[in-house]
């Protein structure tokens, strides 16, 4: 009887390589590092070593107002040009470096700083853009032109921690747990088609912007030559980052909702759009044609966090694995379900994220703001801009509150 060396179904287990989780607290209270570190580390078998990161929101509320810029630096010469040039366009109110300890399996750290930074008032007048507009050119031209420096998190009263290694050693060497934070992502890379390096660890980011990525952006070069005519710089070897830029772009630079950004990303199937009602209809097929280069194709589970709160995607086929479960206030996002079971074994509501259907995760105090906004861009509110005759506006009815 003949042997057969080949492993057989079942055998082995494929884990569709890398690992994503993300906790929030909608009241705003604010959680130490340990629990996001205990789901991550849970599903270790995910990542292979070469990226781990986390991003935190709300851990530097003494700094609120302020860019928390974090930065990494491959040599002194880096630091200094980097500060030079920060110093004429900003205004610094504290710069340290960040704390970090001795992890043996991470090798050759660069020396990561962190910086709270107003827009210089002066120079951002006379660059006549607004102050995030002003904050996210001076982060690419750091990144393009200041060679062994990598700007790693722009936001305010946020921060991105990443490297090379296993995420509960990146956790261990940034002290993890030591920060405080209402929102919490990461991330356990498996790079399948580029390399791993610090600055291409998960989180990627921008502004307040921060996504975790589980997959492969088949539809890469689209979206990059897209993002491209609206100035975004894609020079980091890998696909995650124009998830971050079209967020960016299609809801701060464009006005969309987060939701309706997501929905652009993931937009209707052309077969579906044949059956509905013609006004929608009209409204999905706009959609699809003015933004067809936003459409993300490929095997895709993502995690955005923002100073709303999380919002967690899955492409439309769901073909990436996306749990959700919620306890009070607690929401808990993670690739396997016993990541989340590990930190609140009684949680309710577990359950998979639908393909395509963004699942939006507010703060109170966000969703209490917007439910009184009039105009709020949900995909099923929008309808066609109606034309009128008059020589303005008809004008709105005031909303009264009870």
């Amino acid at each position: 009887m003949l042997k057969h060396n080949v492993p057989r179904e079942g055998d082995v287990r494929i884990p569709s390589g890398c690992a994503i989780a993300g906790m929030m607290d909608k009241s705003g209270a604010r959680h130490d590092g340990n629990d996001i570190l205990k789901s991550i580390a849970l599903m270790h078998d995910r990542s292979n070593g070469l990226g781990g990161g986390f991003a935190a929101y709300g851990i530097y509320p003494e700094y609120q107002d302020l860019y928390a810029f974090h930065i990494m630096y491959e040599s002194k010469e880096a630091r200094t040009a980097t500060e030079a040039y920060l110093d004429t366009y900003f205004m610094s109110e504290k710069q340290e470096r960040i704390p970090t300890e001795n992890v043996k399996s991470i090798k050759n750290p660069p020396d990561v700083w962190r910086y709270f930074l107003a827009p210089h008032p002066v120079r951002l007048n006379m660059s006549e853009l607004d102050e995030d507009e002003y904050t996210m050119q001076h982060v690419f031209h750091i990144n393009a032109v200041i060679d062994g420096a990598f700007v790693s998190s722009s936001g305010k009263n946020m921060g991105a921690f990443k490297g090379v290694g296993f995420p509960e050693d990146i956790g261990e060497f940034y002290r993890i747990q030591d920060y405080k934070a209402w929102a919490w992502t990461a991330h356990g890379r498996f790079p399948t088609n580029t390399p791993g390096w610090w600055g291409g660890a998960h989180p990627f980011t921008l502004l307040n912007w921060s996504v975790v990525h589980n997959g492969e952006i088949s539809s890469y070069d689209t979206n990059r030559r897209y993002v491209e005519q609206y100035g975004y710089d894609c020079e980091l070897q890998t696909d995650t980052e124009v998830i971050t830029y079209l967020f960016d772009l299609l809801a701060r630079r464009h006005g969309f909702s987060q939701e309706m950004a997501a929905h652009i990303m993931t937009a209707t199937a052309w077969s579906e759009i044949d059956k509905m009602e013609p006004e929608r209809a009209a409204f999905e097929t706009a959609l699809r044609t003015v933004y067809s280069p936003a459409l993300v194709n490929g095997p895709f589970s993502i995690i955005v966090g923002s100073d709303e709160g999380l919002l967690a995607l899955n492409d439309r086929l769901k073909l990436r694995a996306l749990m959700v479960a919620e306890k009070g206030d607690m929401v808990y996002l993670a690739s396997e379900q016993a990541a989340i079971e590990i930190i609140c074994p009684d949680a309710e509501n577990v359950r998979a994220i639908d393909g395509g259907v963004p699942l939006v995760i507010q703060l109170n105090s966000v969703a209490e703001r917007k439910l009184a906004e009039s105009a709020e861009n949900r995909p099923e509110q929008i309808r066609p801009p109606r034309h009128h005759t008059g020589v303005v506006p008809p004008r709105r009815k005031e909303v009264v509150y009870a």
